[in-house]
C-alpha cells in the first residue's frame, strides 16, 4: 500500500477521463495511448494511416482497452477541426 493507505492502481486511476492522442499508432504515440488507456482513461488517437490505426485498434481491442481511432492529418486545419468535432 502507498502513502495515504491507496494502491498504485487507485492513485493513477484515469477511470471517467478522456485523452486524445495524436500520432497514436506508432512510436511514443502508441506507448501513450496503451498507458492511458491501461489506467482508465477513454482514449481516442488519430494517425494518417487507416491500415495502420486499424491493425492497433484491433489489439487494442483484444485487450480489452477503450481506444476509438480515426484517420487525421493534424497538419491541416479541416482535419483538426474534424477531428476535435469526433472526439467531442
Amino acid at each position: 500500500m502507498a502513502a495515504g493507505g491507496m494502491s498504485r492502481e487507485e492513485r493513477w486511476s484515469l477511470a471517467g477521463a478522456t485523452a486524445l492522442v495524436t500520432g497514436g499508432s506508432k512510436g511514443i504515440g502508441h506507448a501513450i495511448v496503451e498507458e492511458l488507456a491501461g489506467h482508465g482513461a477513454r482514449v481516442h488517437t488519430c494517425a494518417r494511416s487507416a491500415a495502420e490505426l486499424e491493425e492497433c485498434r484491433r489489439r487494442w481491442e483484444a485487450k480489452g482497452l477503450p481506444v476509438t481511432v480515426s484517420v487525421c492529418d493534424v497538419s491541416l486545419r479541416a482535419s483538426r477541426e474534424q477531428l476535435v468535432e469526433t472526439v467531442k
